[in-house]
């Protein structure tokens, strides 16, 4: 297990946002877009992080569990791998490699009282679908996050009071509705979350970040990455995310 980020698969295997943005050819055949692809996967970052709530995991196992399923679609098909089972599969997974563990059947019992409509899977299917997770990410599970960069930088930078840690780290929790830790080391997605904020709550750590010798070119773009999506957030309605599920309901 790779001792910090640098040494890691996850920083070897980072991605440029074009290689991300890819719809598999399965999928294209049922007519999904880009923008499908996009907001299928934000709804299952939704639904992982509600169903967390009920079964009460660390915020860092909900992040694993997105970065897992971000993953496995820059591999695999959304045809080939069902989006919902997918997500209740990574969360199990996640649990079990940050070391928090849930039992299986607690997330079936939440997974169809939370969307009765929507789940159908039984313990079989969960357990089945871990598998196949586990080959699509190549048996990788270490996830380095931005949350230990954020606390370390807003100390060092004589922001750790409530009010911006709480600010902060519900931005970083954002930003798992995006693909933004396929693409960019987790400090600076970090350092991009604190910019946000500083520029919110008025606080002028321009000096800071100078002395912090990085790129804040990157840093800023990352930041109007986060904001744009906030922008977008607002159009994002029940009727497109259903219209994105029912093509891959259709046979081609």
């Amino acid at each position: 297990m790779a001792a910090n980020f640098w040494e890691s698969s996850q920083y070897k295997q980072l991605l440029d946002q074009e290689e991300v943005d890819v719809v598999q050819p399965l999928d294209k055949e049922r007519g999904i877009s880009i923008e499908d692809f996009k907001l299928i996967k934000f709804h299952m970052s939704n639904h992982i992080m509600k169903l967390a709530q009920h079964i009460k995991v660390r915020q860092r196992v909900v992040a694993t569990a997105i970065t897992y399923m971000r993953r496995v679609y820059t591999r695999k098909s959304m045809v080939e791998f069902e989006p919902r089972l997918v997500a209740i599969a990574c969360l199990y997974l996640a649990s079990k490699a940050e070391e928090s563990i849930v039992q299986a059947r607690n997330l079936v019992f939440y997974s169809k009282r939370l969307y009765p409509d929507e789940y159908k899977y039984e313990l079989k299917d969960i357990l089945g679908m871990e598998m196949r997770v586990l080959e699509a990410l190549d048996y990788y599970l270490v996830v380095f996050h931005p949350y230990r960069s954020l606390s370390e930088f807003l100390q060092d930078a004589a922001l750790n009071d409530v009010n911006m840690n709480q600010f902060t780290w519900g931005i970083v929790n954002d930003t798992y509705k995006m693909d933004l830790i396929l693409v960019h080391p987790p400090y600076r997605i970090a350092l991009a979350c604190i910019y946000i904020a500083s520029v919110q709550r008025e606080k002028d750590i321009t000096a800071w970040l100078q002395d912090l010798n990085d790129d804040m070119n990157l840093v800023k773009n990352i930041a109007m990455e986060i904001l744009d999506f906030y922008e977008n957030y607002r159009t994002i309605t029940d009727e497109k995310v259903s219209s994105a599920f029912s093509k891959l309901a259709l046979k081609p």
